[in-house]
């Protein structure tokens, strides 16, 4: 839902570099020279929607967007639905819906029957061999929230030696923030028993995601 944002702001730092004066020896650089520097250097950041909402307790439950690559955390609120928090992920490196183990695909929940956050654990010392020759490092940033789902092992944790792929598809299945983002979640929003809905690269605007995007 928030991806169309970070597309505007890198679109207009684009057409901005792309506007600079240049002379035969020095011309400005083609747009789509130009597209790459920026997606360079400019990587997607948390969205804080409301930081100070007062909503109802235990009513914030997670939406991740394979198709937009976005995390957003949704509460109650006066008897609404809000958004407080998008964050940018990585994904599961193969598309469609998990399978089996090991088809690097991130499960999608049925409608009406959310995933939930079991357990809330301290990755800090967690490591993992991806077998792309840098042996068995740091892999999960601070926090790993576990999921329950038809699979063992799935859940959403930090990028620590992976961050460049957030947002993106390149995870064996689980759903990656970025460090500092998986610390935020964990501190600000989440909790065991906690609602979380994934949806397929296909699936649009849930009926309260359309409502928020009208307020």
């Amino acid at each position: 839902m928030k991806q169309s944002i970070f597309i505007a702001l890198l679109a207009a730092v684009t057409i901005s570099l792309a506007s600079c004066g240049g002379d035969k020896n020095n011309p400005s650089p083609s747009t789509a020279d130009t597209t790459l520097a920026v997606q360079d250097t400019i990587k997607p950041q948390a969205i804080i929607t409301h930081p100070e909402a007062q909503y109802e307790p235990n009513s914030p439950f997670i939406v991740v967007s394979k198709k937009d690559l976005t995390l957003t955390v949704y509460a109650r609120s006066a008897g609404d639905t809000i958004a407080l928090a998008t964050f940018p992920v990585c994904m599961g490196k193969n598309k469609g819906n998990k399978e089996k183990g090991g088809d690097m695909r991130t499960p999608e929940s049925p409608a009406g029957e959310p995933f939930t956050i079991t357990m809330i654990q301290d990755a800090s010392a967690w490591t993992h061999d991806f077998d792309d020759g840098r042996g068995s490092i740091l892999a999960y940033g601070n926090w790993f929230l576990r999921l329950k789902t038809p699979f063992n092992g799935i859940g959403i944790h930090g990028s620590t030696n992976n961050e460049n792929t957030v947002p993106g598809r390149a995870s064996e299945g689980c759903i990656r923030l970025l460090d500092q983002d998986i610390i935020t979640l964990k501190e600000k929003y989440a909790r065991v028993g906690m609602n979380v809905i994934v949806k397929g690269e296909e699936q649009g605007l849930l009926p309260f995601e359309e409502k928020c995007l009208t307020r």
